[in-house]
């Protein structure tokens, strides 16, 4: 009589796993065919889910990208943005490149390119060696500004002041 309920529980137990590993499929398919995210296996993900920070020791960043996917035993970190653009933004093209490094310390392992997908189409980005030498240009220069307390506003829209993290330093508010 136990074996028999013992029995019947690990098979209550493993029917459980098994539907919630279907309905994460299934939610992760559509997520994947909403964002019109290539085939690949989801391995990470922070739209749906809060996912954990990405961490670099090399060049001491973190980050969360939208969504990483893992074809051809490659891993591609994707960013879903929402603005109507036509063209990759250069702003967008830096964010995805440092989660293209910090992927590839993660995980260890190359990463050819990432992808951004805005509502008008998606656009793969090659993390090649000129965007790697932008991308430590860029931080260097960030470090540089914050060192200084030197941050220029680097728009013109009041709502992105009142909503800024980094007001507090800079002299350019616009009120």
């Amino acid at each position: 009589m136990i074996l028999f309920t013992v029995g019947f529980i690990v098979l209550l137990v493993a029917a459980g796993l098994l539907l919630v590993s279907v309905f994460y499929s299934k939610k992760a398919t559509k997520t994947q065919n909403h964002y019109q995210i290539p085939q690949g296996t989801i391995t990470y993900t922070d739209l749906d889910v809060p996912a954990r920070p990405l961490f670099s020791k090399q060049l001491l960043l973190t980050g969360k990208p939208d969504y990483i996917i893992q074809k051809d035993q490659q891993y591609i970190p994707v960013e879903v943005k929402t603005g109507s653009y036509q063209q990759p933004q250069q702003h967008h093209i830096m964010q995805l490149a440092a989660y293209c490094h910090l992927v590839e310390e993660t995980y260890n392992s190359f990463v050819p390119y990432g992808i951004l997908i805005y509502p008008s189409g998606q656009f793969t980005i090659p993390f090649t060696p000129d965007l790697r030498f932008q991308l430590e240009q860029c931080i260097y220069s960030m470090r540089v500004s914050c060192k200084k307390q030197i941050l220029p506003r680097n728009h013109s829209s009041q709502t992105k002041c009142v909503h800024c993290s980094l007001k507090k330093h800079c002299t350019e508010q616009m009120t």
